[in-house]
């Protein structure tokens, strides 16, 4: 695990401290639906490596079909901070641009995972 990271959302409002399980190793993007229309690099962190220090009342919650996975944004600037992962309920995905000091051009080429085609819908 690396040392916790400040992130937040455009505005200020949501401020999250994030422990990553990989650092930034874990970076990718994702095809499914929704992420590919999102387009943020998520990177990944365990489920108590990830606390709301501010702003837990300005996150709003956007869930659909079997509901596992949770997208939590900014009702100010509506920018994803974070979700509960389908593929992984057990880790959270991180919005690599809310980390601060690091930004996903950083990281050159970033590797895609198969969403769309996710074992759950078989």
């Amino acid at each position: 695990m690396t040392q916790p990271l400040k992130a937040t959302c455009h505005c200020g409002a949501v401020e999250l401290r994030v422990t990553l399980s990989e650092g930034l190793a874990s970076a990718h993007r994702c095809d499914c639906s929704f992420c590919a229309r999102r387009g943020a690099v998520a990177v990944s962190a365990p489920l108590d490596g990830l606390e709301v220090v501010r702003g837990a009342d300005n996150l709003a919650l956007y869930t659909w079909g079997t509901h596992t996975a949770r997208h939590y944004f900014c009702k100010t600037c509506g920018i994803y901070t974070h979700h509960r992962r389908r593929s992984n309920p057990n880790e959270y995905g991180v919005n690599l641009g809310c980390l601060e000091g690091h930004h996903p051009r950083d990281l050159g080429e970033i590797p895609w995972v198969d969403g769309i085609n996710h074992p759950a819908d078989r």
